[in-house]
């Protein structure tokens, strides 16, 4: 348990820290799904467009460093792979 006054202000900035974090990464993982079914569905322009919404959110979070720059650029990569084999 925190004592001393430091500790205890360390604890409620992370308790807010926590809260912002979580609700970045369930807005990026939001929009990582719309891509995901756009593609289960086959609808190559409904991905690319859900795409490129998604990109913005996913390097947002890694300016907020609630993401990596590299699982941030592995995910953009793979996406943008299967979006482009699904208009192929």
């Amino acid at each position: 348990m925190a004592n001393s006054p430091q500790a205890k202000k360390r604890a409620r900035q992370n308790e807010a820290r926590y809260a912002v974090n979580k609700a970045r990464r369930s807005r990026i993982r939001t929009y990582l799904r719309r891509v995901e079914e756009a593609i289960a569905s086959g609808d190559a322009a409904a991905a690319q467009d859900a795409l490129k919404s998604a990109q913005p959110e996913l390097m947002r979070g890694v300016t907020k460093g609630v993401l990596h720059k590299n699982t941030a650029a592995r995910k953009m990569s793979r996406l943008s792979a299967r979006v482009k084999a699904l208009k192929a």
